[in-house]
């Protein structure tokens, strides 16, 4: 089992131990570490990239209780330093937490949001139709995004029953495992890109500037 540092840090850098390294079919390796700040692919996220030591993570997945980095040599059991790469880390939180102001709004106005994805250059939100839903512009939901970020709401995180729901301020938290600007003054500008319907459900495509 994987201590999962990302939850509760922003730290992008820290001591590990190495527990396990195991031969991929491709042949790389899955190295396990007692304790990581690295966030795995998933959850609409993408992996955070970053290092071992000197060795590159070229990938981040969970497996079970256990997440694993992917590297290109074996590593020995001991200690490690681990430093995930800050500039990546940094729009990967931020794309997430638009992401999650998008659903906030989209709320606002009879949506629910049902499916995000937060990579670069692919960012979206699906939503359902609630009772009375009605199709925004995209300057409806913005204006609703800016003034939260005018308050600059800060995150908080919380753990219930084994399940981390992460919100802004007083908003309601979503159930989420990834990772978050820690108030929204570091959001930056939320661009959206198209919002159109498609099989009854509401799409919003989004960037950040």
């Amino acid at each position: 089992m994987t201590e999962r540092l990302y939850y509760t840090s922003d730290a992008t850098q820290c001591p590990a131990r190495v527990v396990n390294c195991l031969g991929e079919a491709d042949g790389r390796y899955a190295i396990e570490l007692d304790r990581t700040l690295f966030h795995p692919q998933g959850g609409g996220q993408p992996a955070d990239r970053g290092w071992i030591g000197e060795l590159a993570v070229e990938s981040v997945a969970a497996r079970g209780e256990s997440i694993v980095h992917i590297v290109a040599q074996p590593l020995p059991s001991g200690e490690v330093a681990i430093r995930v790469d800050a500039d990546a880390r940094r729009l990967h939180a931020r794309l997430h937490s638009a992401g999650h102001l998008i659903g906030q709004a989209g709320e606002r106005f009879g949506w629910r949001p049902i499916k995000a994805h937060h990579w670069p250059g692919e960012g979206r939100i699906t939503f359902a139709a609630g009772t009375n839903a009605s199709l925004p512009e995209a300057s409806a939901l913005l204006a609703q995004i800016e003034g939260w970020q005018a308050e600059d709401l800060p995150r908080r995180i919380s753990f219930a029953e084994g399940l981390r729901k992460v919100g802004f301020g007083d908003m309601p938290s979503y159930p989420c495992g990834g990772t978050h600007v820690a108030s929204l003054s570091e959001l930056g500008e939320v661009v959206i890109t198209q919002v159109k319907m498609k099989k009854g459900q509401m799409i919003v495509s989004y960037a950040i500037a």
